[in-house]
């Protein structure tokens, strides 16, 4: 799964690397972005636009909002046929911006996290969707949900399950007018080059919690 990523690179750096205006008032660097928050996407409906959706999907149907706490990830294996996701699927793609994820390791000293990024530390984007929801009272909700699918064998040593990551051409496939069975094989495990995956700070854990601090690992 994917609980928490990071996307801690400048306003003017998710511009130039997505091609897509980037609103400044509504920007914030997130070292430990969380469900619930709203978080930058760029969506197949304004390609050219970074929007900020909350994270944890809410179909249009729900009766309650508060399902969206529960549809965080989607996995890939079933999203066809999830009815919170078979709609989104095929309608409604996006990209998720971030530099980094974290996903936390069982050992006997405890859970320990980690954060898995590019090599480079560059920016990317996670293949998505996204869903617009109304209360009837006229409230209005843009949400999104990170897909995911195995791990790769390099992650596979901390969780069984990782976020997929897109390389840029993906991207343009992704939200692009492409056949909804053409966007399923985008949905594989990230294999294109190794990974960086380091230990963090066990400050992660709280969502309370969003500094740089978080990448400096604990002494004890």
């Amino acid at each position: 799964m994917c609980g928490r990523f990071t996307v801690i690179k400048s306003k003017e750096e998710l511009e130039k690397r997505f091609g897509a205006k980037v609103s400044k008032n509504q920007y914030q660097k997130r070292y430990n972005a969380a469900p619930s928050q709203e978080l930058p996407v760029i969506t197949n409906s304004a390609p050219k636009l970074v929007q900020f959706y909350k994270w944890g999907l809410i179909p249009f149907w729900a009766k309650d909002k508060n399902i969206g706490y529960r549809l965080i990830n989607a996995k890939a294996e079933t999203i066809t046929q999830k009815p919170s996701f078979r709609n989104a699927i095929k309608e409604r793609r996006c990209l998720v911006c971030a530099d980094g994820y974290y996903e936390w390791k069982n050992t006997k000293e405890g859970k320990i996290p980690y954060r898995i990024s590019l090599k480079g530390d560059e920016l990317f984007a996670f293949a998505g969707i996204w869903e617009v929801w109304s209360s009837s009272e006229g409230q209005r909700i843009n949400s999104f949900s990170i897909i995911t699918v195995e791990s790769n064998e390099q992650v596979k040593g901390i969780h069984q399950r990782m976020p997929v990551i897109l390389t840029p051409e993906e991207e343009n496939i992704w939200i692009g007018n492409t056949p909804l069975f053409k966007a399923l094989d985008l949905l594989r495990p990230y294999t294109f080059d190794e990974l960086s995956i380091k230990q963090v700070s066990r400050l992660v854990n709280s969502v309370k919690n969003d500094s740089e601090e978080i990448l400096e690992v604990d002494e004890t």
